[in-house]
């Protein structure tokens, strides 16, 4: 035991070290450019998928062994690190970190849950659909992280709320004849009666039923100002209560990734996509912000409204007929969650100068992400005809990313007389604010899926790989699809998304090539995919904020995450078989894409 023990405390060492002596005979014996990229290759993957180093250490690794072997020069690796992603990244990044700083994400959440409801049901769809809305520009991870707060607190506001109605109508029911239906009154009393109280429990008994709901939202209220005692004892006053907080619980999580599906810069691993993918095959102008957004919004809305139905039927039971019922009188606990959310909201106060500044360059940054070529009409990139591809969605991000550093974050105040007031000048966000929501590990791990996908390129290990697929022609494409689909998603519950779509985008896409079917119609149901990490809290950084408030067993994740998985490749299937044949072509082999030797014949 104590060996094993040892064992356990050490297996990242002993991983670091023992990967690359244990793969050392593959480029010692094979001496080849392709068996020495493939090393580095393994060596890699391992790393990452174990994550023995931290992915982003792990993505220097080809900067250090590609000029050893001799694959590539140190210049050209370095070269491959800084891309026009990150670019597109660092506009993004302005833009999430100014509606962080300004609380604007509590604002849209807040309201879209007011505007949809408050029956359990559809507050928690209220909850996905704000939650899916602030992924498609925000990371999954920061939206999850934002979101969350609000729902915890909204979820045990309504809990205390329903115990306050449940006391109110259990002393009804035993005779009461205190019929207030406002619930403050009876709080002013709770010191008054506090020795009361003390004195019934001594006693073992409680004489009388007209002041039981006033004794117990008393008790309620001094649980709110105690939150210690109140976390001590029950969290919940029934079974139901606890499936509410699951079902919101994994909402938020859940719809926190299935809405970055949607934009290009709504997730690393599109990113990622897109620009390995451009990389690849220059020639091919069909993969921009508009096209993916046609493409995947009725994926992402599909998918997002199969889940909520899957999470209510799991945890709380799926009433149709209640659900849909027009003119339904509000019961007085729906009533309750009202008042809570528009009192959360109230606490907001009216919309500020800094977020509506905000909120305008968010608008106008989409805006110029969706004109710059939407392909049935002239963008504005036309304007720059002289150099065509030159200005990509990273112009639109950094023009807009400039503003935020650019723009005062106050108004000039003036006094009775009508003079100006100076203050000091601070833009909407400062350098150190963007550093501090930067996610420095991405850029550096995508930088190192663009420096392995060269150096398979220039050692030929690409071109040895779709020689080596050939054979998966026989199978139905449907079939090659499904499979790479599943082999992903297995993968990525076990491996970080990006570190996923890294290392297979570089073998599908010459799988592609070597069936000769169109690479998009294998890499983008891949690329989505690789996003559906539902089962384990390990799984996806969203998973592990909503399992740490404590709410959710691992079992629950994996059941509920199972369905979720099920529902998102079969969507995906649907959609590439279905309208994205005709958006990008899929049924022809493009004249972008390389034939491969074998087949020059044809």
């Amino acid at each position: 035991m104590k060996l094993m023990r040892l064992f356990l405390a050490y297996r990242r060492f002993l991983l670091v070290l023992f990967t690359p002596l244990l793969l050392l005979p593959l480029p010692l014996i094979i001496r080849t450019k392709e068996a020495e990229c493939a090393y580095t290759l393994f060596v890699v993957a391992i790393f990452w998928l174990t994550e023995a180093l931290p992915l982003a250490v792990t993505a220097l690794l080809p900067a250090l062994m590609f000029p050893m072997f001799g694959i590539m020069a140190s210049k050209e690796v370095a070269s491959a690190y800084f891309k026009d992603f990150h670019l597109l990244l660092t506009g993004v990044i302005c833009l999430a970190t100014s509606i962080e700083k300004w609380n604007l994400h509590k604002r849209i959440a807040l309201k879209m849950v007011m505007l949809v409801g408050v029956n359990p049901a559809w507050l928690t769809l209220g909850f996905m659909i704000s939650s899916a809305f602030l992924s498609m520009w925000l990371s999954n991870t920061s939206t999850a992280a934002m979101v969350m707060p609000i729902v915890e607190a909204v979820a045990q506001q309504i809990i205390h709320a329903e115990a306050e109605v449940d006391a109110i109508e259990m002393a009804y029911a035993n005779g009461a004849t205190n019929h207030a239906l406002e619930l403050d009154e009876n709080i002013n009393d709770c010191e008054a009666d506090d020795l009361k109280d003390k004195a019934k429990q001594a006693n073992g008994y409680c004489n009388g039923t007209a002041n039981t709901a006033q004794n117990v939202v008393c008790q309620i209220e001094k649980e709110k100002q105690n939150p210690a005692a109140s976390e001590t004892g029950r969290k919940y006053r029934n079974k139901r209560d606890h499936m509410m907080c699951k079902v919101m619980c994994l909402c938020i999580a859940y719809a926190s990734t299935i809405g970055g599906l949607t934009t290009i810069t709504g997730t690393s691993t599109n990113l990622i996509f897109a620009e390995q993918f451009n990389t690849r095959y220059p020639s091919c102008q069909c993969i921009n912000f508009g096209s993916w957004f046609i493409l995947c919004i009725p994926i992402s809305i599909i998918i997002l409204l199969l889940s909520w139905v899957w999470l209510q039927w799991l945890f709380l039971g799926f009433n149709f007929k209640e659900m849909f019922q027009c003119g339904k009188t509000k019961t007085v606990r729906e009533l309750a969650s009202a008042r809570v959310i528009q009192e959360e909201y109230k606490k907001l106060g009216p919309l500020t100068y800094p977020e509506v500044i905000t909120l305008i360059l968010f608008f106008l940054m989409a805006l110029l992400w969706f004109t710059r070529d939407p392909g049935f009409i002239p963008g504005w990139a036309s304007l720059f005809s002289e150099y065509p591809g030159f200005a990509t969605d990273s112009t639109a991000a950094l023009i807009i990313g400039l503003l935020f550093f650019i723009i005062p974050a106050k108004t000039l105040s003036r006094t009775t007389n009508g003079e100006s007031i100076a203050f000091d000048y601070t833009p909407l966000i400062t350098w150190k604010e963007f550093q501090t929501c930067m996610p420095w590990e991405i850029a550096i791990l995508v930088g190192g899926g663009f420096a392995l996908a060269d150096g398979c390129e220039v050692s030929k290990l690409s071109a040895w790989i779709a020689s080596k697929l050939s054979p998966l022609g026989s199978l139905p494409v449907w079939l090659i699809i499904i499979i790479t689909s599943l082999i992903v998603t297995s993968v990525t519950e076990v491996a970080s998304n990006p570190a996923t779509i890294t290392i297979f985008l570089p073998i599908l896409a010459p799988l592609a090539e070597a069936i000769l079917v169109n690479p998009l119609y294998i890499l983008i149901p891949s690329t989505l995919c690789t996003s559906f990490a539902f089962l384990l809290p390990v799984s996806n950084p969203p998973n592990a904020i909503v399992f740490s408030y404590g709410h959710l067993n691992i079992m629950d994740m994996v059941k509920a995450g199972l369905g979720v998985n099920i529902i998102g490749v079969a969507v995906v299937m649907l959609a590439v078989m279905t309208w994205a044949v005709p958006l990008f072509k899929l049924d022809t082999y493009p004249s972008w894409a390389p034939i491969p030797l074998n087949n020059t014949g044809l």
